[in-house]
């Protein structure tokens, strides 16, 4: 196999090790806050907005650490120990326990650091700036095919249930542990790029210190201190100041579509007895708005030339077209309404087919941003790749974390508003972001 065919099976074999471990775990975080409801326990007492503020709250702390974790056992073994923990996590609902729902939580948190820090390595070392934008296309579009087999198999399980027996929920986390499991071996798979040339890109491996004489321990602590001390730096630069705010609007927009949209159609009782099961059509909607996203907007862009503003214009205009609709059609105490859900109407009569385009739009226009911000982050640092996705993931998972922990408190409308205001100031950032990307890159061709 040539290098660059060995290249483009690494990022397919990533694709699909991904696919398979978030088909379990986005499926999860779909449905984890109706399956809570209908959980008979007086002895439980979580909430799965509340977990995944967690989880995402210690994934931006131990982001700090992440790469010096992979520099120290290679991102292979990285995603899949860390594929283990989620894993975990999923298997956690078979029995629930709160203290090890939230014990689950955290270990989660560290695990997605590392696990996305490896990613977005192993992205970067298999990627060359004119591959870049397919790669990221490719990645993308296989892992959001993860939200179309999950949900299509709650839809099938769920179809006509009202409650959701111990029974329902221990056969669907069952066979989602399963298939996270398959994700994680797949990882093995993945081979080592051959370098371009004998001064290897920076990667991974120079977080580490040199000297052989210190300990494991000593060199881990050193290489923290010294990615930290980067990763700040990085933080700071012009670039990454500006990005920041479009990626912090991912963070919130990822735990609307994730968690939030889901649990408000699961309350919508004029929705119907089908209710429970149209949160996996709505999963399935926003899968296909992503598989459609990412092909078009990153399979095609197979070079640099083009500017990615058009792509986030066109993504911060179908969401707020999906905000509008879901104001107008979804009830505004959907998000903390009880098992029962809730019998109020919004402004107009209720619409299956209004919320299932909603969830489309919510899939296209994150697709928009993410593979547009995957795009020119691998630019712009590609040779500090494994720091530069660290910071983008800590910001990303702080806002997330953010969102789900007000998701326990605030009605519908204004979390919409949040993520009007977010939406339109990410998108500026961008541009401008943008457009210092593309005098660079011009000031890079004259020399």
């Amino acid at each position: 196999m040539s290098p660059e065919g060995k290249k483009l099976w690494n990022i397919i074999i990533l694709g699909f090790g991904f696919m398979f471990m978030f088909t379990a775990f986005q499926t999860c975080g779909n449905i984890e806050q109706t399956v809570i409801k209908s959980f008979n326990s007086t002895e439980f007492h979580g909430s799965g907005y509340t977990s995944m503020a967690i989880i995402y709250g210690v994934f931006s702390a131990s982001n700090l650490i992440a790469p010096s974790v992979v520099a120290v056992i290679g991102p292979q073994l990285s995603m899949f120990f860390s594929g283990l923990l989620y894993s975990c996590y999923i298997a956690v609902f078979i029995y629930l326990y709160t203290w090890s729902f939230y014990t689950a939580s955290v270990l989660v948190g560290v695990a997605a650091a590392v696990l996305w820090t490896a990613q977005g390595n192993v992205l970067a070392i298999n990627s060359s700036d004119t591959t870049i934008g397919r790669n990221s296309g490719i990645f993308w579009s296989l892992l959001q095919f993860s939200l179309f087999f999950g949900n299509l198999y709650i839809y099938c399980s769920w179809h006509g249930h009202v409650h959701i027996t111990d029974r329902d929920r221990q056969t669907v986390f069952i066979s989602l542990t399963v298939i996270s499991l398959v994700g994680c071996f797949l990882f093995f798979l993945i081979r080592k790029p051959e370098p371009e040339s004998p001064s290897a890109p920076e990667g991974a491996e120079s977080l580490l210190p040199s000297d052989s004489s210190d300990s494991a321990a000593e060199r881990l602590l050193t290489s923290c201190f010294l990615f930290a001390v980067k990763a700040c730096k990085m933080f700071v630069t012009k670039e990454m100041l500006l990005l920041s705010v479009s990626i912090g609007y991912t963070g919130l927009e990822l735990t609307f579509y994730s968690g939030v949209y889901g649990t408000c159609i699961g309350a919508m009782t004029r929705f119907g007895t089908d209710a429970k099961s149209l949160i996996g059509i709505s999963g399935i909607c926003i899968g296909i708005g992503e598989i459609l996203g990412g092909g078009v907007f990153g399979l095609l862009n197979k070079s640099n030339r083009f500017s990615r503003n058009p792509v986030v214009l066109l993504g911060l205009l179908t969401h707020y077209l999906a905000f509008y609709l879901i104001f107008l059609n979804i009830a505004s105490d959907a998000p903390l309404a009880p098992e029962a859900g809730t019998d109020l109407e919004a402004f107009i009569t209720p619409s299956v087919g209004v919320a299932l385009l909603c969830s489309f739009l919510l899939g296209l226009g994150d697709s928009c941003f993410n593979t547009q911000l995957l795009s020119i982050i691998g630019l712009l640092f590609r040779d500090n790749s494994a720091p530069a996705f660290a910071v983008f993931k800590f910001i990303q998972s702080i806002m997330a974390a953010v969102a789900f922990f007000y998701s326990n408190y605030l009605l519908l409308h204004w979390q919409l508003l949040i993520l009007v205001v977010m939406g339109f100031l990410g998108t500026v950032s961008f541009f401008v972001a943008e457009w210092v990307a593309q005098a660079s890159r011009r000031d890079y061709d004259r020399f």
